[in-house]
C-alpha cells in the first residue's frame, strides 16, 4: 500500500501529547479517551487527509468508526507509516494509563469519603421515606376529623353567629336607653370628657333613628343633658381660676360638642389675655415710678418677665395651635384663628417691649455692662424660642430692634461717659495749677499732669472698649446679626464712640481759643499749653494707636465709610496749632497789659532823671523766664540763628549817643536840611518786614519769639501815643537796654529784638520834647546796678 506523497501521517493525534512547556496534559488526555471536548486536545490531534471532523476517520469525534479509519490507514498509508502509528496509538494509550493510575492515587481518600458518604445518604433518606408516610397517614386522619367536626356543628354556629349579632344590637340598645342616666351621672361627678365621648359615640345613631319616637325621646333628653354640659363648660372656661390644662380641656370638649370655633377663639384669648395682663402689671410695678430708682437690677428683671409672661405667652401659643390650628377636623377655621393669634400676640408683646425699654432706659450706669448684655441675650434668646412657636408673627424682629436700640443708646452714654470724664481731667488740673503754691512745695509739673490726663484717658478708652466688646462675644445670641457684625463696629464703636470722642476733644481745644467771653479769657494759659502738647500727641501716635486697638477688637465686616487716620490727626494737629497761637497770645497780651500801664500811668514829660531800671521790666524778665521754663517742659528747644559773640551788648550800638545825636541832630537845631521821619521810613525800607501774630511752630524757641513779639510791639504802640520830656526818653533808653540785656537768649533771631527795641527808642525819640539821649555808660551801669 502506498501513501500519497508529501502528504501528512494520518492518526487521531500527535504521539507525544506534551504541552508547549514540554509538561504533559494528563487532564487533556483524559478528556480525549472519554470523548469529552477539549480545544487544546483538538488544536493538536491530527486528522485524516481529506477526513472532516467530527466523521468517521476522526479519532477524536463523536462518530469516530473503527473499521473506516483501519480501511482508510491501509488504503494511504505505507507500512512503514502505519507501524509508525501503531507506536504513536501504543505511547498513547500507556500514557492515559499512566495518568488514570495518577488520578485514583492522588484522589483516592477523596473516593473513599464519596463512598461512605453516598452510603449515609441511603439510610437517612430510608428513615426520612419512612417519616414522611408516618405523617401523611396522620395528616390523612385529622383532615378526616376535622370534617366530621364541621358537618357536625354547622347548625349550631349560624345560631351562634346569630345570637351575637342580637347580643350585640341588645347591648347597643341598652347603651343608648341607659345613656340619659350615664349622662346625668357623669355632669354630677364633673366627669365631663367622659360625658361627651358617651353622648359623641351615639350621637349619630340617635340622629339617624330620630324618626322614631323611642330613639326622639333619648336624644331629646341627651340634649338638654348636653346643652347644660356646654354651659357648665363655658362657666369653667371663662372662670379666672382655671389653669392652661383645664382651659384647654374645656376647649377641646366645647368643639367636640360643635360649639362656635370663632367664639372659643376669641374666649380663649380674651381669657388668656386677662392673665397675661395681670402678668404685665407686675412687671410695670417693679419698674417704680419714673423718677425713681427700680427696684430689681435689669437681668432679674429680665428674667422674670422671660420666665413668666413670654413662657405663658409660649403656653398659650401652643395651646391655642393645638387647639384651633394643628387641630385634625378643624382645617376650615385654621386661617382664621392664625389671624387672630398673631393680632393677639402681636398686641401683648408690644406692651411688653415698651416695658422691657423703659427699664433699659433706667441703665444710667456707665460701668462694666455685663449684666445689661446678659439681660439682653436672655431676652432674644427668649424670643427666638417664641418666634419658632408662631413664625407669621414679628416678635423676633421687633425684639431685635430693641436689642438694637439698646446698644446704640449705650454707645451714646459711654460717649457721653468718656466727655465728661475728660472735662473731669481738665477740672482736675485747672485746680492743679490754680491752687495756691505753699511754702517749701514746688509748683505742679506740667509733663507731669500731661501724662497723668494722657494715661488717665486712654485707659478709660480701653476700658470702655472692654466693656462695648461684650456685645460682640460669642456665646452671645444676637452677635451673630447683621447689625453687631458691621454697622455696630463700624459706625457704632469706631465713628460713633471713638472717633466721636477724638472730634470731641479737638471741638473742646478750639472753645479754649475763644476769646470773647468769660471762658476764653479765664482760661490758665498753663493749661492751654498742656492741651496743645497732648492735641499734638495725639496726632503724632495716640490716635493711631486707638483706631488700630478697635479695629482689632472689633473686626469690622462692614464697607461704609470711615473716617480716615490722617483726617483725624491733622484735625488734632489744627487744634494743637490753634491752643499753642492762643496760647502765645494770651501770654502776649499779659506782658503787654503790664507794659501798657506802666507807659500809661507815668508822667513822661516831667519824669525825674532815671537812676535805675523800673520794676515792671524787671517782671518783664521774670515773666518770660517763667514762661520759658513752663514751655520748656512740654516742647523742645528748637533751633536758633547764630548769635553774635557778644549778643547782649549790641544793642548799645543803637542807643549809643554819638549815633543817636547823628540821628536825631537835626530836630534839635532850626535849619535842619532833612526830616527825622523822613530818614527813618529810609531806614525801615530796608529792613525785613516782622509779622507779629505769625503761627509758630511746635518748639520752645518759637513760642518765646511770638510772646516777646507781641510784648515789644504792645510796648512800642503805647511808647507812640504818649509824649515824652528828656528824662523820659532816657527812661525808655535804660528800660530798653534792660530788656535786650535778657530777652535775647529766648528769641530765634536776636536781630528781632535789635529791631523792635530800636523801634521803641526810636519813637520815643520823635515823641519827646527835648531829645538828649543818655550816655551808653552811665547805661550800662544802671541796668548793671539794677
Amino acid at each position: 500500500m502506498s501513501a500519497p506523497q508529501g502528504g501528512p501521517l494520518p492518526g487521531p493525534a500527535e504521539p507525544g501529547s506534551e504541552a508547549p512547556g514540554g509538561k504533559r496534559r494528563p487532564h487533556g488526555m483524559l478528556k480525549l479517551y472519554y470523548g469529552l471536548p477539549d480545544p487544546a486536545g483538538e488544536a493538536r490531534g491530527g486528522l485524516v487527509p481529506g477526513g472532516d471532523p467530527g466523521g468517521p476517520t476522526d479519532i477524536n469525534g463523536a462518530h469516530f468508526d473503527p473499521e473506516v479509519f483501519l480501511t482508510k490507514l491501509r488504503k494511504e498509508c505505507s507500512l512503514t507509516q502505519l507501524m509508525d502509528c501503531e507506536t504513536d496509538m501504543v505511547k498513547q494509550i500507556r500514557a492515559l494509563d499512566s495518568d488514570m493510575q495518577t488520578l485514583v492515587y492522588e484522589n483516592y481518600n477523596k473516593f473513599i469519603s464519596a463512598t461512605d458518604t453516598i452510603r449515609k445518604m441511603k439510610n437517612d433518606f430510608k428513615k426520612m421515606e419512612d417519616e414522611m408516610d408516618c405523617l401523611a397517614a396522620n395528616m390523612a386522619v385529622i383532615t378526616e376529623f376535622s370534617a366530621r367536626i364541621s358537618s357536625t356543628l354547622q347548625d349550631q354556629h349560624e345560631q351562634i353567629t346569630k345570637l351575637s349579632g342580637v347580643h350585640t344590637l341588645l347591648r347597643k340598645l341598652q347603651f343608648l336607653f341607659e345613656l340619659p342616666a350615664r349622662l346625668t351621672k357623669c355632669v354630677e361627678l364633673e366627669a365631663y370628657g367622659q360625658a361627651v365621648r358617651y353622648y359623641s359615640k351615639a350621637r349619630s345613631i340617635l340622629h339617624q333613628y330620630q324618626h322614631m319616637p323611642s330613639f326622639q325621646g333619648i336624644q331629646d333628653d341627651c340634649q338638654k343633658i348636653m346643652a347644660n354640659l356646654a354651659q357648665k363648660l363655658r362657666e369653667k372656661f371663662r372662670d379666672g381660676g382655671s389653669g392652661a390644662k383645664d382651659l384647654a380641656e374645656c376647649v377641646e370638649l366645647l368643639l367636640q360638642l360643635d360649639e362656635p370655633a370663632e367664639e372659643l377663639c376669641d374666649e380663649f384669648l380674651s381669657h388668656a389675655r386677662c392673665r397675661l395682663e395681670a402678668e404685665l402689671e407686675a412687671l410695670e410695678a417693679e419698674l417704680g415710678q419714673p423718677c425713681s430708682a427700680p427696684v430689681t437690677d435689669i437681668l432679674e428683671f429680665i428674667d422674670r418677665g422671660c420666665n413668666i409672661f413670654v413662657s405663658n405667652m409660649c403656653l398659650v401659643i401652643a395651646s391655642y395651635q393645638e387647639l384651633f390650628v394643628s387641630r385634625e377636623g378643624v382645617q376650615g377655621i385654621t386661617r382664621m384663628a392664625q389671624d387672630k393669634l398673631v393680632a393677639f400676640v402681636n398686641s401683648l408683646m408690644e406692651t411688653y417691649f415698651s416695658l422691657v425699654e423703659r427699664r433699659i432706659q433706667l441703665e444710667k450706669g456707665v460701668g462694666d455692662n455685663s449684666l445689661l448684655v446678659r439681660a439682653l441675650d436672655r431676652f432674644h434668646r427668649r424670643l427666638q424660642a417664641l418666634a419658632k412657636l408662631l413664625p407669621a408673627s414679628n416678635v423676633a424682629a421687633e425684639g431685635t430692634e430693641i436689642v438694637v436700640r439698646a446698644a446704640k443708646e449705650r454707645i451714646r452714654q459711654y460717649l457721653l461717659a468718656l466727655q465728661s470724664f475728660y472735662q473731669d481731667c481738665l477740672t482736675d488740673v485747672r485746680q492743679s495749677l490754680a491752687a495756691p503754691r505753699l511754702a517749701g512745695k514746688e509748683s505742679p509739673n506740667l509733663a507731669e499732669l500731661l501724662g497723668t490726663i494722657s494715661a488717665s484717658v486712654l485707659n478709660q478708652i480701653k476700658s470702655v472698649l472692654t466693656y462695648v466688646h461684650l456685645f460682640t462675644a460669642k456665646d452671645i445670641t444676637f452677635s451673630n446679626k447683621p447689625y453687631f457684625k458691621g454697622e455696630f463696629c463700624s459706625q457704632g464703636v469706631r465713628e460713633g464712640l471713638i472717633v466721636g470722642f477724638i472730634k470731641s476733644i479737638c471741638q473742646t481745644a478750639r472753645q479754649f481759643c475763644e476769646t470773647t467771653g468769660d471762658k476764653g479769657g479765664s482760661t490758665p494759659p498753663a493749661l492751654l499749653l498742656l492741651l496743645s502738647r497732648l492735641c499734638l500727641d495725639y496726632e503724632t501716635s495716640t490716635i493711631s494707636y486707638i483706631l488700630t486697638l478697635t479695629d482689632e477688637q472689633f473686626l469690622v465686616q462692614d464697607h461704609s465709610p470711615i473716617t480716615p487716620v490722617t483726617s483725624l490727626c491733622a484735625e488734632a494737629r489744627e487744634a494743637a496749632q490753634r491752643l499753642l497761637n492762643h496760647y502765645v497770645k494770651v501770654q502776649g497780651l499779659i506782658i503787654s497789659q503790664m507794659l501798657r500801664k506802666s507807659v500809661e500811668t507815668r508822667d513822661w514829660v516831667n519824669t525825674i532823671e532815671p537812676r535805675n531800671v523800673r520794676a515792671v521790666m524787671k517782671r518783664v524778665v521774670e515773666d518770660t523766664t517763667s514762661i520759658d521754663v513752663q514751655v520748656g517742659l512740654l516742647y523742645e528747644e528748637g533751633v536758633r540763628k547764630a548769635q553774635s559773640s557778644d549778643s547782649s551788648k549790641r544793642t548799645f550800638s543803637v542807643y549809643s549817643s554819638s549815633r543817636q545825636q547823628s540821628r536825631y541832630a537835626p530836630s534839635y537845631t532850626p535849619s535842619a536840611p532833612l526830616d527825622t521821619n523822613l530818614l527813618s521810613n529810609i531806614q525801615k525800607l530796608f529792613s525785613e518786614r516782622i509779622d507779629i501774630f505769625s503761627p509758630v511752630e511746635f518748639n520752645k524757641v518759637s513760642v518765646l519769639t511770638g510772646i516777646i513779639k507781641i510784648s515789644l510791639k504792645t510796648f512800642l504802640e503805647c511808647v507812640r501815643l504818649r509824649t515824652f520830656g528828656r528824662y523820659g526818653l532816657q527812661q525808655i533808653q535804660v528800660d530798653c537796654y534792660y530788656l535786650q540785656l535778657y530777652l535775647w537768649r529766648f528769641v530765634c533771631d536776636e536781630n528781632l529784638v535789635h529791631f523792635l527795641l530800636d523801634e521803641i527808642v526810636g519813637s520815643t525819640a520823635h515823641r519827646c520834647l527835648d531829645p538828649v539821649p543818655m550816655e551808653q555808660s552811665v547805661i550800662e551801669v544802671i541796668c548793671e546796678r539794677g
